[in-house]
């Protein structure tokens, strides 16, 4: 077999474990759905300004009512463009209290972008953080900021 056959073989079998993992056979569906409001404390920890754009980090304190109940703090990253409307977000927080009445606690990972004032936003159950009888949680959850209020729908299940 020559070099460049073997190059093509290696780069094939990339791919095609790339598409595997980016392309699972089947989505698993929640099948479960908690929903209520929340309350957010963010506290300016460092910020930092250079050629009209910034990187801060923040810390958060947030009180939970509804279908989940309890409190989170977190940390979150941000990064403002000198674009207006333009900027993205990262955070980590650990939720402590009960879903749907079990009690646990759960880290939930933010990803957030915003395009020239286009938002998108993912916030997901971190694999395997669920304690207590909120272990096996695997969720999604969407943040709704209308009306001034920040809400909350959840989806997720348990395993």
């Amino acid at each position: 077999m020559t070099p460049r056959t073997q190059n093509l073989l290696s780069l094939g079998a990339l791919v095609v474990a790339l598409a595997i993992t980016a392309f699972p056979a089947k989505a698993q569906a929640m099948n479960l759905k908690a929903s209520g409001e929340f309350d957010v404390k963010v506290a300016p920890v460092a910020d930092e300004k250079f050629d009209g754009a910034s990187m801060g980090r923040m810390s958060l304190d947030k009180q939970f009512r509804g279908d989940l109940a309890g409190t989170s703090k977190g940390e979150m990253l941000t990064a403002m463009t000198a674009t207006k409307g333009s900027a993205g977000y990262v955070a980590v927080e650990r939720f402590t209290g009960t879903l749907a009445g079990k009690s646990g606690s759960f880290m939930l990972q933010h990803t957030g972008t915003m395009t020239r004032g286009a938002p998108q936003l993912t916030v997901s159950v971190v694999p395997d953080s669920g304690t207590g009888q909120l272990a096996g949680l695997e969720g999604r959850m969407t943040i709704d900021l209308s009306g001034g209020k920040h809400a909350y729908t959840f989806e997720y299940r348990i395993n």
